[in-house]
């Protein structure tokens, strides 16, 4: 299988490709019927009334149901819905004794492109399982997945913003089960952290030395002078917010024009 992850008309586009052992008329069955779609599918589905501009029910099973709109409907070969605002398509077509199905996901979130190629690969290959007839698998290696997604997307890169007192590198990290608190107490180390005190070691790197505490909002926020020979000339934000899947680190680092050499070290 492969993955990409593009922009089109301001929105992201992964796409993912899968090998199938089966023909299109069985991998159809899969991805239309709502029994079967549910063993793979994120969330059960309740029923889809199959026509363009038919609806697609789902139940999260915790008391939250949503509904789609399929917006493409081509027999044995292609069936694409909304889901929230996102569009899922799958298209499906014959090779050999088997299937290259090719699945597409729009959305808007691109911090979260990772987790979202996590959860598809982990669905394609339940996928697999229920055209072969097989129970579906469990998720494997999704911390793993993610992060090598993370990687190939580009998404551990950092954005560097120019202000009106300097520059500004600017990391949007998702991590994957992984939540705030966890996250939190691991920069923190387990410790209590004071406005004015000293900040911990794991929120430091020794290229940018650390002055004092200057905000602390226990689990989402910690935020720190860095000086140069003793001065405060800027500051270094962590902030945790919830993500898909697991915790979103945003780290944000300012610094003067005069030391413009200092935007690459940070």
């Amino acid at each position: 299988m492969n993955e990409t992850l593009s922009t089109a008309d301001g929105r992201q586009v992964l796409r993912l490709e899968r090998e199938l052992a089966h023909p299109p008329e069985e991998v159809w069955r899969s991805i239309t019927e709502p029994a079967r779609l549910s063993e793979w599918y994120p969330f059960p589905v309740t029923g889809i009334d199959l026509r363009a501009g038919g609806e697609i029910g789902f139940d999260d099973g915790e008391g939250t149901r949503s509904s789609g709109t399929v917006t493409e409907l081509e027999p044995h070969r292609v069936f694409a819905f909304t889901e929230e605002g996102d569009l899922l398509r799958i298209e499906l077509r014959p090779g050999g004794q088997g299937t290259l199905l090719v699945f597409t996901h729009t959305f808007d979130d691109r911090s979260a492109a990772a987790a979202t190629a996590t959860g598809w690969t982990c669905c394609l290959d339940a996928l697999e399982d229920v055209t072969a007839g097989r129970p579906a698998r469990a998720a494997e290696s999704v911390v793993e997945r993610h992060e090598r997604f993370v990687r190939e997307f580009g998404l551990d890169e950092p954005t560097v913003e120019s202000t009106s007192d300097g520059w500004r590198p600017r990391f949007h990290r998702p991590l994957i089960q992984r939540p705030v608190d966890a996250v939190w107490s691991v920069l923190t180390e387990g410790s209590g952290v004071e406005v004015g005190g000293a900040v911990p070691s794991a929120c430091t790197t020794e290229q940018v030395p650390a002055g004092a505490v200057v905000d602390v909002q226990p689990p989402r926020r910690l935020e720190y002078e860095w000086t140069s020979d003793g001065a405060s000339v800027g500051r270094v934000r962590w902030e945790l917010a919830d993500g898909r899947g697991g915790a979103r680190i945003v780290l944000t680092h300012s610094g003067p024009d005069e030391l413009a050499e200092q935007r690459d070290v940070a």
